[in-house]
């Protein structure tokens, strides 16, 4: 398997559900899955007004906590640096945030949106809460390890003694643009030692990622 395959060429281990079909994502509730992918080719005029929104200098973000309404897409295309671009994007994160609020059983739902000049996260952990969904609309996906090529002792801050988390690195999967991914996280009741293992992409200069996460509150 070579590094830092696309998704429609994964190959996906047994923690991990995939498919091209949005029915795939309730699939996180089953006991041994802990990344489930609904692996979506980002529609044209979607990714046009994502890249609107990263055609500035610095970097930026947004969030929301509440119910995603009417309200949310109001204050969200007020906030957005290219508003007169906006709907396509504004319109899909809301339709993707309802259903999030809707596969856990929610009225509120935290949203943050945020445009990426340098690896968020670049180093490979566990969330300490239950789930999050992320996509990305613009830029690499996240990347994430398969259970085998985990050593789950080199987890928490860096130390001079902790081993190298990535056993294969050539086992490295990264999420496509467009893809939602909902990740179990150590918080997820059963999942303790098992959530999901990932990291934020590296960025080369100039390159920038609009990364979007829900966390069902």
């Amino acid at each position: 398997m070579s590094s830092l395959l696309p998704a429609t060429q994964w190959t996906l281990p047994d923690h991990a559900a995939g498919d091209n079909d949005i029915s795939v994502l309730p699939r996180i509730f089953e006991d041994a899955i802990n990344i489930a992918i609904f692996q979506r080719p980002l529609p044209a005029d979607i990714a046009f007004s994502a890249q609107a929104q990263c055609q500035t200098d610095r970097a930026w973000q947004y969030s929301w906590l509440g119910h995603p309404d009417e309200a949310f897409s109001a204050d969200l295309l007020r906030h957005l640096p290219a508003p007169e671009a906006a709907t396509p994007l504004v319109e899909d994160m809301a339709t993707i945030a309802e259903a999030v609020a809707f596969l856990f059983d929610t009225q509120t739902v935290g949203i943050r949106l945020r445009l990426l000049n340098s690896a968020m996260c670049p180093r490979f952990h566990c969330d300490n809460l239950p789930v999050r969904m992320v996509t990305t609309y613009f830029g690499p996906g996240s990347e994430w390890l398969p259970e085998y090529a985990i050593n789950r002792e080199g987890l928490g801050a860096p130390h001079p003694d902790r081993p190298d988390i990535a056993t294969d690195t050539a086992a490295i999967q990264r999420l496509s643009p467009g893809d939602i991914a909902l990740i179990k996280g150590s918080g997820w009741v059963g999942c303790e030692e098992r959530g999901l293992v990932h990291r934020s992409p590296a960025l080369e200069n100039g390159s920038k990622r609009l990364l979007m996460s829900i966390d069902p509150a």
